[in-house]
């Protein structure tokens, strides 16, 4: 790998989430990388131009659908990320109708496609996704796909009020994500853990994780996340930090995102 690519691998999917600025492409695959790990740090405009770019000089080429499906996907999850499960719902339908007989890309869809239906509460079609994704993944392929697997999971048992179910998927996860050495991916396991937790009534556990993860959104720079933590921690209250400081870092990381290009949807 180019001394590029490799960056922006560190910076999507490995140890570096953190860094900024990020190198220049030098391929549609590291293009994808650089609006993953845009995205991750809640710079939507810039991550969106990049997957813009991969659409317009991929779509035309059947060889590169797989990456072009991934980019959907990509695009969807950021929708997602600020409430507009409607609206990611035709991105990752996009994203499955492209990714052909490729794993990674398939698997991707699926969960999105599983994520977007608990977000408008269509429950049984969600289960039903989930599981075409896991005989899909069936411990193949990137070592994040199940990680992702199991946040849904989590998710979905949440919304179902099986509290214990979900923590067993959360813990997964977060087992799974300190696999991938992606610290991105360990704070977001993190985040659904403290949430399944909360469903499952186990608020000092719940608070206990919410709080160092929170940390831990602060140094990485991971401004989604540290929005969503402290939306949480606003409910359950915090061990650590004030509610006024709970309060002040929600609102000052929703304007970041939108200052970076996020557009939240209100359902």
């Amino acid at each position: 790998m180019t001394s590029a690519t490799t960056c922006l691998a560190e910076a999507a999917f490995g140890p570096r989430p953190d860094r900024w600025p990020l190198p220049a492409p030098t391929s549609q695959r590291d293009r994808w990388l650089r609006a993953v790990a845009a995205g991750g740090q809640g710079r939507y405009a810039s991550a969106l131009a990049d997957l813009a770019c991969i659409a317009a000089h991929t779509a035309p080429d059947p060889g590169a659908e797989p990456l072009l499906s991934l980019a959907y996907s990509t695009r969807a999850s950021f929708l997602r990320q600020l409430g507009g499960h409607d609206l990611a719902r035709g991105w990752d339908g996009r994203a499955w109708a492209v990714a052909g007989q490729d794993l990674e890309a398939g698997a991707d869809a699926l969960v999105g496609l599983a994520a977007d239906a608990l977000g408008v509460g269509r429950f049984a079609l969600s289960a039903t996704l989930l599981q075409r994704a896991q005989r899909l993944i069936d411990g193949s392929g990137p070592a994040r796909l199940p990680v992702r697997l199991h946040w849904v999971s989590a998710e979905l048992n949440m919304a179902g009020g099986a509290g214990t179910l979900a923590v067993g998927h959360a813990e997964r996860a977060t087992e799974l994500a300190e696999l991938t050495g992606s610290p991105r991916h360990a704070v977001k396991s993190a985040v659904v853990l403290a949430a399944a937790l909360c469903s499952g009534g186990r608020l000092p556990d719940a608070r206990r994780v919410a709080d160092e993860a929170f940390g831990e959104t602060e140094r990485l720079g991971l401004v989604p996340l540290r929005w969503a933590l402290a939306c949480l921690l606003a409910d359950i209250g915090s061990t650590v930090h004030a509610p006024a400081h709970v309060a002040a870092v929600r609102d000052a990381a929703a304007d970041t995102v939108r200052r970076r290009g996020g557009v939240w949807t209100r359902r």
